[in-house]
């Protein structure tokens, strides 16, 4: 028997992410074709039902602010890190920071959510043609 609690799906999930560490591979997101993302990703989507989580992020890239913060910031072109933080009541909170002591440029309030990890942070990076969204074991 195995056990499918939300904890220990969870840790397994965080376990899978874990294996990703990088790959040539990459998949455009359909509606922001700037914006591509990597296999570890695609797997997060699928495994936590969260592809709105890859459409929240695209529709903040290239938006006005983020654009505004990258005229501000020219470190955000190499680096940003999104952050998905999520309450037990299902509230959640995407933000993104060019640095974990630096205030967010992006935040955007979720109502609700059943995303099955407490928190989740994504980075992004402009390769020259696209951005990329990627997961931190995959840097």
């Amino acid at each position: 028997m195995t056990d499918t609690t939300p904890e220990s799906r969870s840790r397994q999930l965080l376990a899978e992410l874990r294996q990703y560490t990088g790959d040539l591979e990459r998949y455009r997101h359909s509606f922001n074709r700037r914006l591509i993302y990597t296999p570890g990703v695609k797997h997060l989507a699928e495994q936590a039902g969260a592809y709105w989580l890859l459409d929240a992020i695209a529709s903040h890239v290239n938006s006005k602010p983020f654009c505004e913060a990258l005229d501000q910031n020219p470190r955000l072109w190499a680096f940003q890190c999104w952050t998905l933080a999520v309450q037990p009541s299902g509230v959640a909170v995407l933000t993104a920071v060019s640095d974990r002591d630096e205030p967010p440029f992006i935040r955007q309030f979720i109502p609700f959510t059943d995303f099955p990890l407490e928190q989740i942070d994504l980075w992004v990076g402009w390769n020259g043609e696209s951005w990329t969204l990627y997961l931190p074991s995959e840097h």
